[in-house]
């Protein structure tokens, strides 16, 4: 996605070199629509330049800080000198993890999806996250409630969390499921704490999975897991379910697993 406005005074760019001159160096702008800057000499590297090309290379792609915005002239002046190392990779890393993610709403609304189409789903992502990427890491996580904030209807939110998860690779993955535990007899109360155990693992959960049990209300119980991947926390999560489900029957009692909340009040 390349934006169709004009950037901002003081804004980190990327940029490719189109054109070397004598007096500076022309840079197309990466992230804009039919934007071009230009880099004077003096502000494409620190010192004296004695020739621009030991400096730059047409086709190199850079980071640039724009100085100045002339809408009237269509003239953007650019500092590839004012951009630090740290500065320069942040926003390069920034740049390709946006590529990525507009090939993922390619991948999740079709190669085809009209203008207008991707610029409604995108603003909608963007009024809750920082970045579409950003958007489509949080899906990855979370899941569904990632999105609950956003105004797309329930097919799309639907979509764009398997693609995510299909296709974002992230360090862990958070899923949360609910389990409702009753048990009628008098010493029912330890056969729920015993379930509630047996639901956490025993000790015996893997050092790379993280899980707890935590009461919601009465008789709801939520099961939080964290894994490296999605497979593996759903894996875990439907595994706890199972454990607590085997171990309050057997004492007489009931399970119910679900995967949304039941309960109105924490």
């Amino acid at each position: 996605m390349k934006y169709s406005g004009w950037p901002e005074q003081g804004e980190l760019v990327v940029g490719k070199v189109d054109e070397i001159t004598d007096f500076g160096v022309f840079v197309d702008l990466e992230e804009y629509e039919d934007k071009r800057g230009l880099a004077h000499i003096s502000e494409v590297a620190s010192g004296w330049i004695k020739n621009v090309r030991d400096h730059v290379r047409e086709g190199q792609t850079v980071v640039a800080k724009v100085l100045d915005v002339d809408e009237g002239s269509q003239q953007i002046d650019l500092s590839i000198k004012d951009v630090n190392e740290h500065q320069r990779k942040e926003k390069i890393q920034e740049w390709k993890n946006e590529q990525k993610a507009d090939k993922w709403m390619s991948i999740t609304f079709g190669e085809e999806v009209s203008d207008d189409r991707y610029g409604e789903i995108a603003d909608a992502l963007l009024a809750e996250f920082e970045s579409l990427y950003d958007a489509f890491e949080s899906a990855a996580i979370h899941g569904n409630e990632a999105l609950d904030d956003v105004d797309l209807d329930d097919d799309d939110v639907d979509t764009i969390v398997e693609t995510a998860r299909e296709n974002v690779s992230v360090p862990y993955v958070n899923v949360t499921g609910y389990v409702d535990l009753e048990c009628p007899t008098g010493d029912g109360v330890d056969h729920i704490k015993a379930a509630l155990q047996a639901a956490e693992g025993n000790g015996d959960v893997s050092d790379e999975i993280e899980l707890s049990v935590s009461y919601v209300g009465s008789p709801e119980y939520r099961i939080q897991v964290q894994a490296p991947d999605y497979k593996t926390a759903e894996s875990e999560l439907e595994a706890s379910a199972e454990r607590a489900r085997e171990s309050i029957t057997a004492a007489g009692g009931t399970a119910h697993y679900h995967r949304e909340r039941e309960t109105d009040d924490e």
